[in-house]
């Protein structure tokens, strides 16, 4: 488990240096992540370890949550202030991922055969 971490932090850190030292405005862990997931697809996939390790990551994810919530209460007043910006940009967002997945799946659909399985 403690080589998995390893490999899981250096991505992350390889992330970090990169955003930060090329002045990139995407967040250095969402870098790493996508220079991990290239490295996965040329290794075909996960070792037993890395995959065993994510599982028991991902069982723990609501607590990941725990800091944003808390930074949430201390900008509570913020909130408060912009409230009217901030919904609208949650329901546009969110009516906006609705309707790409809709045209997507439609898209997808289309190259599937019906009553076909897509496996």
């Amino acid at each position: 488990m403690i080589g998995a971490l390893t490999v899981l932090l250096v991505f992350q850190l390889v992330g970090e240096a990169l955003a930060r030292g090329l002045g990139l405005p995407i967040p250095g862990p969402v870098i790493g992540m996508g220079l991990m997931f290239a490295a996965l697809v040329l290794r075909s996939g996960p070792s037993a370890e890395l995959r065993g390790t994510a599982t028991g990551i991902l069982q723990h994810l609501s607590l990941l949550f725990i800091p944003a919530g808390t930074g949430v209460m201390l900008h509570f007043q913020r909130l408060a202030d912009e409230w009217l910006p901030l919904t609208v940009a949650l329901i546009a967002s969110t009516l906006l991922s609705i309707a790409v997945s809709a045209l997507l799946l439609r898209a997808l659909s289309r190259h599937t055969p019906h009553g076909e399985d897509p496996q």
